[in-house]
């Protein structure tokens, strides 16, 4: 919306003497600022509203898992779920205000945003309501998810227009790319139902997920910037996609929203985020990894979210298979509170890892 008021000083001359105090709005950096800003003062302002609201409406709150530690069946019954709803109002309104209307990369990632928050919202619907921890059928979902995850890969690969566009480019190379070609489709998707599905997994206790989340936003944020800019792509030798720095103007709402987010979230939480947020934020940076052509460094900087995943999927092969199990308990971060480690250490800890993470992942952009 505000990037309109530049339009406005080119249709009526009456407004030409402020084209230059608001030429500010034509650059990225500046309305990523003001969506970051934008996104957290509507969380700080509006969440306690939601919260309360929430809480009256689904009484018990979100129902514990029976087969998870002992110590959540005590301390976090009755806090109410959906929290995602927050962070997605924050992000919306912010995105809006801020985003340029016309650059379809935004509607893309925003649509994919909003569908699996949507599927993650109708899940936790169920378990509050049933008071079940079993929602939404799992192949259900997954069906849904693909079919976002696939319609929006191919937009992105029509709106490419580039032989690269079908192409996985791998980091520490300048020239070496993957040709996928219409196969592409298949695998972004593959990739933004993972990330969706990891950060899902992630979403345990108290502020783990929504830290790593903000800093992959933010490493994101920076990567769709210079992929996005002719002379900056050029110079470090990535992949030039036109139109994708706007992306950071949506990752810069995303910081916003979850830092006010993390002011009810954080330990002993008001609120938890739910499938409703933890789905939309994972497919929000699957969805601009591929955007900006970075599918493998999504890997790197979101490796605490992979490594959650891989916990899983390992835990279930090997009691399949054996009969015998990994870990005490899964997913990884579970692991951890069996072996003694307070819900604090954990956490922090884990955010710690994600910085680290983030840094590699970055270094893939001059490392080549």
């Amino acid at each position: 919306m505000f990037y309109w008021l530049i339009e406005l000083t080119n249709t009526f001359p009456s407004l030409a003497m402020f084209r230059g105090l608001l030429n500010v709005f034509r650059y990225i950096t500046f309305r990523t600022g003001g969506a970051v800003v934008t996104g957290a003062l509507f969380v700080f302002l509006f969440g306690p509203w939601i919260i309360d609201h929430l809480r009256l409406r689904q009484g018990k709150g979100q129902p514990i898992r029976a087969d998870g530690p002992q110590s959540h069946i005590i301390s976090k019954k009755g806090t109410p779920t959906m929290g995602g709803l927050m962070i997605l109002s924050g992000l919306v309104v912010s995105t809006v205000l801020w985003a340029n209307p016309l650059n379809p990369y935004v509607w893309i990632v925003l649509a994919v945003t909003l569908g699996f928050g949507f599927v993650g919202f109708y899940d936790d619907y169920l378990k509050v309501t049933k008071q079940s921890h079993s929602g939404f059928a799992g192949r259900a979902r997954i069906l849904i998810e693909a079919g976002i995850a696939l319609v929006a890969c191919y937009a992105l690969v029509r709106l490419g227009r580039d032989p690269s566009s079908t192409g996985l480019a791998i980091p520490f190379f300048k020239d070496l790319v993957i040709k996928f070609g219409w196969m592409y489709v298949i695998f972004g998707a593959f990739v933004i139902v993972g990330a969706g599905n990891a950060v899902n997994l992630t979403d345990g206790l108290d502020g783990l997920a929504i830290v790593p989340v903000m800093i992959a936003s933010a490493s994101f944020g920076l990567i769709a910037y210079l992929a996005g800019n002719a002379v900056f792509s050029d110079y470090l030798q990535i992949h030039y996609v036109a139109g994708t720095g706007e992306l950071a103007v949506l990752c810069g709402a995303v910081l916003g929203a979850g830092l006010g987010f993390l002011w009810f979230n954080a330990p002993p939480a008001s609120i938890f985020m739910g499938d409703t947020g933890s789905l939309a934020l994972g497919g929000m940076l699957g969805s601009i990894a591929v955007a900006v052509k970075h599918e493998i460094v999504l890997a790197v900087i979101g490796g605490l979210f992979v490594l959650e995943a891989v916990s899983v999927i390992v835990q279930v092969a090997s009691f399949k298979l054996t009969g015998k199990r990994i870990f005490k308990m899964a997913p990884i971060h579970h692991h951890f509170e069996q072996l003694g480690w307070t819900e604090p250490q954990i956490v922090i800890r884990f955010w710690i890892i994600s910085v680290m993470l983030a840094l590699v992942g970055l270094s893939t952009l001059k490392l080549r």
